[in-house]
């Protein structure tokens, strides 16, 4: 079985240099090689800008080469919520951001003739139970959707292997290999003269415009920076540690007897199941993903793995699994992203994060709003997803919550079975051993590192401390 990620599996990976020229100077500095650092970087490549892309590691295999790639609007329960929340009208901003943004890629997959396993599909969010109280989530759901001009609709039959209860369908979205999509975006940015540099982490951010970039390769000076890394690497004060988490989810490529369901899945119960088909060069596959937990707190990592397995053996005959592979995603405590200014009084410094397992639709929708704000222009959407916003109606439960696990974290740690007890080297909260992947895992912050202590994931950008 292979552990990659199909995505990764199936596409050559191009190399590109370290940053060596120390007195290099660019307009934009982008910190981030997946779908909203490239998005962006691509949207401002006609601009007359000077661009750099910098990866910490290697472009698109991080989040972006890790994700199931639905592009969609229907991100699970969220526009009721929306509009209790933040009102209609910045609810309205989330849709119609969203949905830019699966036009964008449509229009980029049609205009430049992207060979990238593009189809439109039909997205549905189904319960299987028949209690009022899931019944009532579809009904609300169903209503807002409407409310904001979302065209959905209500049905109780699907191509699912198994009966529902209900389910909310949306036509007209789609599904993609994202990174066959953005290879052919970074090709075409890097042949028009725009830097890419690869295993080049950037450690600080000095100055206040022109910006001195930092990395472990030497510097470079930009006028202005995206921080696209994922965990934002750099915090300027925010307090985004304080204000996300992480969490952890798996998925299995399945070869099944049956025919495979029409359309995109995801349920609204736990545990999570999402569905969806994958066209391979050996036939098609069917992705199935769910067991999502914070990052740290999995237990016995491996189980999820094997859950998603028997659960798929017991509605398909399942003849085969080549692949399987796990995620990880920033989660707000409000449940929208953060797409704009680092912080309130932060000039020139912008940030993509917190796409909360939505990030081909919400990444590309970040590039569109910050290639507006890089070039001065003004963005119809920004206002629902400013950093700097605080909504205590949405944020004060989970921020609270969040908070007390991180706190009782510093005080308790945990005992491993391995010999060594490494911490994070980003706030020193205790490791936990990831026996599946191999890894280490910061409860607190969601920081990950190779065993040897090499970072995978930030917000950490030195190795863990022994």
């Amino acid at each position: 079985m292979n552990t990659q990620p199909y995505w990764i599996a199936s596409t050559e990976q191009p190399q590109y240099p370290k940053l060596q020229d120390h007195s290099l100077t660019v307009d934009v500095a982008v910190i981030g090689g997946g779908i909203s650092g490239i998005t962006t970087a691509f949207l401002l490549k006609d601009s007359g800008l000077k661009i750099a892309v910098l990866e910490a590691r290697q472009i698109l295999k991080g989040a972006t080469g890790h994700t199931t790639a639905k592009i969609t609007i229907q991100h699970e329960l969220i526009y009721h919520t929306l509009i209790k929340n933040f009102g209609e009208e910045q609810a309205k901003q989330y849709a119609r951001a969203n949905e830019a943004a699966l036009e964008q890629i449509r229009k980029w997959v049609q205009e430049k003739r992207i060979e990238c396993d593009f189809s439109n599909e039909t997205a549905y969010l189904y319960t299987q139970e028949e209690s009022s109280e899931y019944q009532l989530q579809l009904e609300q759901e169903l209503k807002a959707t409407q409310q904001l001009g979302i065209e959905t609709f209500y049905t109780d039959q699907t191509d699912l292997p198994f009966d529902v209860k209900g389910a909310i369908g949306l036509e007209n979205q789609a599904q993609f290999h994202p990174r066959k999509y953005l290879l052919h975006l970074v090709k075409e940015l890097t042949e028009q003269g725009h830097f890419l540099f690869e295993k080049t982490r950037v450690l600080d951010l000095i100055g206040d415009g022109p910006y001195t970039v930092i990395t472990d390769q030497g510097s470079l000076k930009a006028k202005k920076i995206v921080i696209a890394s994922h965990f934002p690497i750099y915090d300027g004060r925010g307090l985004y540690f304080t204000r996300m988490y992480t969490e952890r989810s798996y998925v299995i490529a399945a070869k099944v007897k049956e025919s495979l369901p029409k359309g995109m899945y995801i349920n609204i119960e736990q545990p999570t199941r999402s569905f969806r088909r994958l066209p391979t060069e050996k036939g098609e596959l069917l992705l199935i993903g769910g067991n999502e937990h914070k990052t740290g707190y999995g237990g016995n990592t491996e189980k999820h793995y094997q859950n998603l397995m028997d659960y798929a053996n017991g509605i398909y005959t399942v003849e085969e699994i080549p692949f399987q592979w796990s995620a990880q995603d920033c989660m707000t405590v409000d449940q929208v992203p953060y797409i704009g200014p680092l912080t309130s009084k932060t000039k020139d410094i912008y940030v993509a994060t917190g796409f909360r397992k939505w990030g081909m639709t919400t990444g590309t929708a970040a590039g569109l709003i910050l290639s507006d704000l890089i070039l001065e222009k003004e963005s119809p959407w920004g206002e629902v997803f400013l950093p700097s916003r605080w909504k205590p109606k949405a944020a004060i439960k989970e921020f609270l919550l969040q908070n007390a696990e991180v706190a009782q974290e510093f005080i308790s740690g945990k005992i491993t079975e391995k010999k060594k007890n490494p911490t994070c080297s980003h706030l020193g909260c205790q490791l936990i051993w990831n026996e599946a992947e191999g890894t280490w895992d910061c409860p607190c912050h969601g920081s990950r590192f190779e065993e040897e202590g090499e970072v995978i994931e930030g917000p950490a950008i030195e190795r863990y401390k022994e």
